[in-house]
């Protein structure tokens, strides 16, 4: 699977950090079927008696009615979703890749689950997440080619070593005699 970097709108709720938010919120999309991909909630740092609540995705007359009655609506931070094929280093490198623009994040969230990877970015402008969504790619691809060739020359590499480990093989000579000699073809050069 390639990267994939797509805008999304996420949908965004304040409450009181209080236990029982976060299930008041999202009890009225579950009801309405809602199938969601991201869910964030997190207290304001400095004002921990204040909190958000985001979730993606919010589509259909259903769910947005749903979403509506929760209190949640959408939200106005570009948002980048980007899913694709984990590898060691991607973060660094998409980190990198935005700091070299010097794109500044509003927020990441991100997880690997087996080998796979989801991330949520948020931007402060639109044409921050449209320039960040494109070297997102393009750090996400070097990557995967750094990826392809580290594992070709360690597949080569690996090659060599069983071939120098391995034992050589024997020359076998019989006489016209009919004895028989065992000689190393390492010993011996060919004939």
């Amino acid at each position: 699977m390639s990267v994939t970097v797509k805008k999304v709108v996420l949908w965004r709720r304040e409450v009181d950090n209080q236990p029982g938010m976060l299930a008041a919120t999202l009890a009225p999309l579950a009801a309405a079927g809602a199938d969601l991909q991201v869910v964030m909630g997190y207290r304001y740092p400095g004002n921990e008696s204040r909190a958000a609540i985001e979730v993606y995705p919010v589509s259909g007359k259903k769910a947005t009615a749903a979403a509506q009655a929760a209190a949640l609506a959408a939200s106005s931070i570009p948002t980048l979703l980007v899913e694709g094929d984990n590898r060691a280093g991607l973060g660094a490198a998409t980190a990198q890749a935005l700091a070299d623009a010097n794109i500044n994040l509003s927020f990441l969230v991100a997880q690997v689950i087996g080998k796979k990877y989801c991330a949520v970015f948020g931007f402060a402008t639109e044409a921050e997440a449209n320039k960040a969504a494109r070297l997102i790619k393009r750090a996400a691809e070097a990557k995967k080619t750094a990826a392809t060739k580290s594992k070709a020359g360690a597949k080569t590499r690996e090659m060599r070593k069983r071939r120098l480990a391995s034992p050589s093989p024997a020359r076998v000579q019989v006489s016209p005699q009919g004895s028989t000699a065992v000689e190393s073809a390492a010993q011996t050069p060919p004939s």
